[in-house]
């Protein structure tokens, strides 16, 4: 797996990878990260197509998305701490 780029975003950190005709898109904030696969070959834009496909509402959603991921751990772990 090869790193094809690192996008800056105030929402979360953004990196790309290339592997086995897939490009993996990972989103990371803080210890929650959510991953994407799309085959290469399903995009004739290639690497741009990606930048296209996080668009300012996959953000935003995304965003959105984080902030379940932590309300849901966080709910996890103080029922844990009852038992």
């Amino acid at each position: 797996m090869r790193v094809v780029a690192e996008l800056p975003h105030p929402v979360c950190k953004i990196t790309i990878f290339s592997m086995n005709q897939k490009f993996i898109i990972k989103l990371e904030k803080g210890i929650y990260e959510q991953t994407y696969k799309l085959a290469e070959m399903d995009l004739t834009g290639g690497i741009n197509d990606v930048f296209k496909i996080l668009d300012d509402a996959f953000m935003a959603e995304a965003g959105v998305r984080f902030n379940q991921m932590r309300m849901d751990f966080m709910n996890a772990y103080q029922r844990f701490e009852t038992l």
